[in-house]
């Protein structure tokens, strides 16, 4: 064959061939020599190629290199190309010497995987395992399973690796499980699985619990129950509940559907029931339930239609065959000669249907129940549960019995969620309802002997027993259970009981107040007087009595005539509890003794009242001091109510203080007359109250003083009292001092007004306001808007006078009447400026603290100038309390003293008090 001129050396190659045969062994000198060439055709660089290997038949370099290059070619070529057998064959060639590297079997072992040549790609892998050592095993076993994973490959083939390849690394098992579901090799995907769960030192690869492959096992086994043989379904599917407690319902729900997979309809009922009553939380239940009642309804679908189909297939076979004896017909089956014979026959019949329908009906039923029998599992000592259960049986008596003894039997009084004691009564309630008396006394008589955790339910059970014998009349028997309830016990009995170290609650019987309550109501509506008082000196003996106790025995003494016992009941009262217990008891104990005597034990009385007020705290203490008070008014003297009232404002706590000085200026004003509650106000002023009470009693004491005609002391009261308004906060009483000033004051006192105020507010701000010159309009400005400009203003503190001496010139030039007169409305003259004449309107030198009024000469001189006059009114007789009841007295000695006119008031008060 000759040879292309194109694959011969080029005059270029001339150096490379020369070295070359020079030193033909030389891999470097090859390796040039190919690298010079790397732009030529494949055909020339294939000559060299085969050159150097023939030279170097053991250079890795050179023929992976070769092989590299061979595999770029017949990359974009079909696998049946004729390019593909000689590339095989050059991987055959290399691997005589390459067979060590890993590197060459795997392209190899790729190209073939191709090509998928099964048979012979098998055979190259295998060789691959032969000759490579066991440390390099895995780069072959990597694409060896990717190969037997492929579609055309035999399953017994991949099968076959697969267990091989198990035995080179066990780790890997799951793999060759999923393999064997996708492959539908289920039985022995499941022996494989259930041997990994039965491997306590199995580590999964893949990141999978022992739960995910056991609920896969659960899912293999249910799901192809029919093909998967020889292993205990059963028993690994219950392995599977006790110990994954969070999918008990759906292993339970997957057992039964094993069973409907083997055609075993009534075992897999039996398991959904078994799952039903054994299940602890509803959720489990309602899964249980719910696939439950789809299977019976399915079932129930399933028979219809097949009754239907056959009932179809019997009309038909009636009308083609005749009457014939089938006995004789030797051509039927058994079957069908079976079928035939015992058609119609009650025991033959398949129609089933009603029976199907009741048992989902039926279990439609159970449903509340199984669901509270879930709840009870979970807590069996849940009273309320039990309780509810009663009451899903409603109607059927015989259950509830058996559910009410189930309940006494299992709830524990100790550990019992609820009211165990309950229990008993409703059962006693049962039998009660049924006109049962002797069983409904044998169940409470068991119910008093249980061991309660506390006193309260023993006791409510006894009361319960005695309002059951109230019901039908047996007032004898109910007065006799609770003298049984309530007897001491024995020496000898809690003696015993101390030894055992256990004490029940029925030796602290005796000690429970709700028991004796109930026996005391019993007296007192069914026994007599002796009776009954002698069960309240045993609740006292005790030391168990309460405050209402007290109060109902002093009570019953008070309807039979027993004052002075009643009154000795109180007495205990308040010497056993202390406060604020016992305040109800003092405050009916010295009503009761006020109502009953009155004037005639006044001494005690007020010993009573000085006791309690001695002992109540100062919360407690004002209602006390009322009720001493009144006694006082009533029957007492009215200078000691006085003194009460007195040492009432001192012992309340500070939030009634003001209070209680209301109710007493209120009567004293009433007892001896409104002048007297002068020193009071002056009292509450000095007596430390809150700033804000100081503030309300200075505003009622300028009241008082400005209806008594003392302006000047009102104005002092409004003065004083101004430290505590601040005008910005407060402005109610700085509306009221305005008021005043314009109703009874002068310019002056005005200004003085409005000199406190502008102080106040400067010293409540901490920061004085004066008003700039430039920002004064004069005859327009008045007092309100001056004090608006001085809160926006920010001047210094010492244009204070300026401001004042500014405000004088609009001040006096304001109103003024149309007639010309230049007299202020509403203002009377301190002197400062003339009023009327020829120097109205000019000021002029004057006492500023007097104040004067116009005599005649002036009211002639000014002509057109109105005049004022001063009303006089009386002086109201409530000012002065009692003694008004003896003005005329005085009015008549007047007289006779022959004073030639009336006497003012305050003229008659002076002088009584000189007379006495």
């Amino acid at each position: 064959m000759a040879i292309s001129k194109d694959l011969y050396p080029s005059q270029e190659d001339l150096v490379y061939e020369e070295e070359i045969l020079r030193n033909p062994f030389s891999l470097k000198l090859w390796w040039r020599y190919l690298i010079s060439k790397a732009d030529s055709p494949f055909k020339k660089r294939f000559v060299i190629y085969e050159r150097a290997l023939k030279a170097l038949p053991g250079s890795y370099k050179l023929w992976y290199a070769y092989l590299r290059e061979r595999l770029e070619i017949v990359r974009n070529l079909p696998v049946t190309h004729l390019q593909y057998d000689s590339l095989n064959n050059t991987f055959e060639r290399g691997l005589v010497t390459m067979h060590k590297m890993p590197r060459i079997w795997v392209m190899y072992l790729q190209t073939l995987t191709a090509q998928r040549l099964v048979t012979r790609t098998r055979r190259t892998f295998d060789r691959a395992l032969c000759a490579l050592p066991v440390t390099q095993h895995e780069r072959i076993w990597e694409p060896y399973l990717v190969f037997v994973g492929q579609e055309g490959v035999p399953i017994e083939t991949s099968l076959r690796v697969y267990r091989r390849y198990l035995m080179y690394d066990p780790s890997h098992i799951e793999e060759f499980i999923e393999f064997l579901v996708k492959s539908s090799r289920w039985q022995e995907a499941a022996e494989r699985l259930a041997s990994v769960l039965n491997d306590d030192q199995f580590y999964s690869i893949k990141g999978k619990t022992k739960h995910k492959l056991w609920m896969e096992l659960c899912e293999l086994l249910v799901h192809h129950a029919n093909e998967i043989s020889g292993l205990n379904v059963d028993a690994i599917i219950r392995g599977g509940i006790r110990k994954f407690t969070d999918e008990v319902g759906m292993l339970w729900t997957s057992l039964a559907d094993y069973y409907i997979r083997k055609n075993l309809l009534e075992k897999a009922r039996d398991v959904y029931e078994e799952g039903m009553m054994k299940v602890v939380t509803v959720r489990d239940f309602s899964v249980i339930f719910d696939v439950y009642s789809r299977f019976e309804e399915s079932t129930v679908a399933k028979k219809m239609e097949m009754m239907s189909s056959s009932d179809e297939e019997d009309e038909a076979e009636e009308e083609n065959d005749e009457e014939e004896d089938v006995r004789l017909n030797f051509s039927l089956s058994v079957k069908e000669l079976q079928r035939k014979i015992l058609n119609g026959f009650w025991l033959n019949d398949d129609n089933d249907v009603d029976l199907r329908l009741a048992r989902l009906e039926e279990l439609m039923n159970r449903r509340p129940a199984l669901a509270n029998s879930v709840l009870l599992r979970q807590n069996p000592h849940n009273v309320e549960q039990w309780h509810r259960r009663v009451k899903i049986f409603e109607g059927d008596a015989a259950k509830q019995i058996l559910t009410y003894t189930e309940a006494v039997r299992t709830v524990d009084p100790m550990k019992a969620l609820g009211k165990p004691h309950t229990l008993w009564v409703a059962f006693a309630k049962l039998y009660e309802d049924h006109k049962d008396l002797v069983n409904t006394r044998v169940i409470l008589d068991k119910a008093v002997q249980v061991n309660y955790k506390t006193v309260d339910h023993l006791a409510s059970v006894w009361c319960e027993w005695a309002e059951m014998e109230l019901r039908h009349k047996n007032f004898n028997g109910a007065l006799e259970l609770m003298r049984r309830a309530t007897a001491v016990p024995t020496v000898e009995v809690r003696r015993r009981i101390a030894a055992d170290a256990n004490e029940p609650v029925q030796m602290k019987l005796h000690r429970s107040l709700r028991l004796w309550s109930f026996y005391v109501d019993l007296e007192e509506s069914l026994g007599t007087l002796e009776s009954t008082r002698a069960v309240y000196e045993k609740i006292l003996d005790l030391r168990i009595a309460t405050p209402q106790i007290i109060l109902n025995y002093a009570f019953l003494l008070e309807e039979n005539k027993y004052f002075e016992d009643a009154f000795k009941v109180y007495e205990r009262g308040v010497k056993i509890f202390k406060y604020p217990h016992v305040k109800d008891i003092w405050v009916t104990y010295l009503t009761k003794f006020v109502k009953r005597y009155g004037k005639a034990k006044l001494e005690r009385a007020r010993e009573l009242f000085e006791h309690a007020v001695s002992m109540a705290p100062s919360d407690s203490v004002r209602t006390l001091y009322l009720q001493y008070a009144k006694l006082e008014e009533d029957y007492g003297l009215a200078k000691r109510a006085m003194k009460v009232y007195e040492e009432a404002t001192k012992k309340v706590p500070e939030g009634q203080r003001l209070e209680m000085y209301e109710i007493y200026i209120s009567r004293a004003a009433e007892i001896f007359g409104v002048p007297r509650t002068r020193e009071i106000y002056e009292q509450a002023i000095e007596s430390g109250l809150p700033h804000k009470d100081v503030k309300i009693m200075c505003i009622k004491f300028a009241e008082l003083e400005r209806s008594l005609g003392e302006i000047d002391r009102s104005r002092a009261v409004y003065k004083y009292a101004s430290q505590y308004a601040d005008p910005r906060s407060d402005p109610d009483f700085w509306n009221k001092w305005h008021e005043f000033e314009v109703q009874h004051g002068n310019e002056d006192t005005y200004r003085e007004m409005l000199r406190i105020k502008r102080s106040v507010s400067a010293s409540y701000s901490q920061t004085h306001f004066i008003l700039p010159e430039n920002m004064m309009q004069k005859d327009k400005i008045d007092v309100e808007e001056a004090k608006d400009e001085l809160k926006k203003a920010g001047l210094p503190e010492d244009e204070m006078a300026a401001l004042e001496r500014q405000l004088m010139a609009p001040m006096s030039t304001t109103v003024t009447s149309k007639d010309g007169g230049g007299r202020r409305v509403g203002f009377v003259s301190a002197g400062v400026i003339s009023q009327s004449g020829e120097n109205a309107g000019k000021p002029v030198t004057g006492n500023g603290e007097d104040i004067e009024l116009p005599d005649e000469s002036d009211e002639d001189e000014s002509d057109g100038e109105d005049k004022v006059e001063i009303a006089q009114k009386e002086v109201p007789a409530a000012v002065f309390g009692g003694l008004a009841r003896k003005r005329e007295e005085d009015g008549k000695e007047a007289e006779e003293d022959g004073a030639g006119k009336t006497l003012g008031a305050l003229e008659r008060i002076k002088r009584q008090k000189l007379a006495q």
